[in-house]
């Protein structure tokens, strides 16, 4: 009788690990290879750990059975979002807990979805990267917070976001790990045996490097039409406190007297940016008295004034919006908040959950927006990203092709009274730089407040609390990048085929070790 091969005795070793997971031998290396992904996060932003982590978790994942895999997968998903989503705890505890352990479903998904044996490492990176793409849109239109491709913004793979986005950088991240692993794991055995494994790792990395040169050299958003001088206004704040417990003109009366420090700039700022909802009405914002000294300081400066405004929609319902006042005084453009935050804009299931938890502190929920994001202004044609909106890729490319020149993000992130919330999204702002070839700023009435170029650079960043008035002068582009053309389903597609191709093989694989039935 033949004797079986590889992936014969591979499920033997799963049974064996799936016996050891108690005494760590699953438990602690799931755990590890996520705690170094989330180290890779902001605000640690350590990037070399998160292709440490993927190639832990790659190596850890070999020969387990499916239901082991799968406690492997969802224990890497607690190391890694008990870590990088521990600011939901800033909603509730109880909440945070349920969130994480949810989120953390998706790793586990993915290792299920990865081969034990053979056609691992292209079923591992398409699963890996497939599995982002569903977390980034479902449920309740996803939640890219804590993604693995935020580790990468100061790191040299950011530039392939201007090949493919953020799937092409979760990719990149799970490809990389994949490499790391492969070359230990090669020069751990003997010269002669460990060879090959170590050379299929070197030119996965070397494959990953020149990847990078490739996109570093791909279109930008081409040579500046002409610049303009923009003022980025951040009234200060104490941090950590929620709506009701900071008056709306308090917040109001800050932003007015940190712009006023403008007066003595020179040259003028043609474009005035405040953060989000820094203008609170229990009223329409048309013939109200912030609406009249918003229109006097747009005309006291001769500037495009664009500030974040919610007012009521109903007895239910509110309006958030970023309106723009132009030189004159005039309300020449508004822009509705799509991506709404889940339990912070608005309740999914409000009558339901209501049974269950006090939703006071989300009394009524924002009305949808819808478009492109584009605000044509004086200044010109701008993509408007608001606050949660800076994670989604689809918002800034959709703004983009609609002829958008320059990327603005007014956003809030004054509840949280940590910096992670704050340096994960200027992360997102780099990689959303990256992605459009465009240079991005960035107003948030507490911080971050920020200046990033098409490479991802951040050329301006403001400190967290106190007011502050960044100002710089910043390029107009209307070239597209790769990413820019075709978005997310080319990726898709290859993550597709890359996992059907990996399961084929481990098939084939299981299928030629069965023992002969003749002796």
């Amino acid at each position: 009788m033949k004797t079986p091969a590889r992936p014969g005795r591979g499920r033997d070793r799963g049974r064996d690990l799936g016996r050891g997971l108690g005494r760590g031998r699953v438990a602690l290396p799931s755990l590890g290879a996520g705690v170094l992904l989330a180290l890779s996060l902001p605000p640690f932003g350590w990037w070399p750990l998160g292709l440490a982590g993927a190639g832990l978790l790659y190596w850890r994942l070999t020969g387990l059975r499916a239901r082991t895999r799968f406690w492997s997968g969802w224990l890497a998903g607690q190391g890694c979002y008990a870590i990088g989503l521990v600011w939901a705890q800033a909603f509730n505890w109880y909440g945070a807990v349920i969130l994480i352990a949810l989120e953390a479903l998706f790793f586990a998904a993915a290792a299920v979805l990865t081969p034990p044996w053979r056609g691992r490492a292209p079923a591992f990176v398409a699963a890996g990267t497939l599995a982002e793409a569903v977390r980034m849109t479902w449920p309740f239109g996803g939640l890219p917070i804590g993604g693995v491709f935020l580790g990468q913004a100061d790191g040299p793979l950011v530039q392939l976001a201007r090949i493919g986005g953020p799937l092409l950088l979760t990719a990149a991240v799970w490809a990389g790990g994949v490499g790391v692993a492969t070359l230990v794991c090669g020069l751990r055995r003997s010269p002669l045996r460990g060879a090959p494994t170590a050379l299929r790792g070197a030119v996965i990395l070397v494959g990953l490097a020149l990847l990078i040169v490739v996109g570093a050299l791909a279109p930008d958003g081409g040579a500046p039409l002409r610049s303009v001088r923009v003022a980025i206004v951040q009234g200060g704040g104490r941090r950590g406190l929620d709506k009701e417990q900071v008056s709306p003109s308090t917040v109001f009366a800050a932003q007015v007297k940190a712009t006023r420090l403008l007066g003595t700039r020179s040259p003028s700022p043609v474009l005035v940016l405040w953060p989000e909802d820094v203008i609170s009405l229990s009223r329409p914002l048309r013939g109200s008295p912030q609406d009249a000294l918003m229109t006097q300081t747009a005309r006291r400066l001769h500037t495009t004034l664009i500030a974040g405004v919610t007012q009521p929609a109903s007895l239910t319902t509110f309006l958030n919006e970023i309106v723009v006042w132009a030189p004159d005084g005039r309300i020449v453009g508004t822009f509705e908040k799509v991506h709404r935050v889940p339990f912070g804009e608005y309740v999914p299931y409000r009558s339901f959950i209501s049974h269950l938890a006090d939703l006071s502190g989300v009394p009524t929920d924002a009305v949808p927006g819808h478009g492109t994001g584009l605000l044509r202004t004086p200044v010109g044609p701008l993509g408007t990203l608001v606050s949660f909106e800076v994670f989604y890729a689809s918002r800034s490319r959709t703004s983009v092709r609609a002829g958008a020149q320059l990327l603005i993000v007014p956003t809030n992130t004054s509840s949280y009274s940590t910096g992670q919330i704050p340096t994960q999204e200027v992360a997102a702002d780099a990689i959303q730089a990256v992605e459009t070839g465009r240079d991005l700023v960035q107003a948030a009435p507490t911080g971050y407040s920020s200046v990033v170029d098409p490479r991802g650079r951040v050329l301006e960043r403001s400190t967290l609390g106190p007011p502050q008035v960044l100002t710089a002068t910043v390029p107009l582009r209307r070239g597209f990048t790769f990413y820019d053309h075709v978005g997310d389903l080319p990726f898709l597609l290859f993550a597709v085929a890359a996992l059907g191709a990996g399961w084929m093989r481990q098939r084939r694989a299981t299928r030629h070790s069965r023992p002969s039935r003749h002796s």
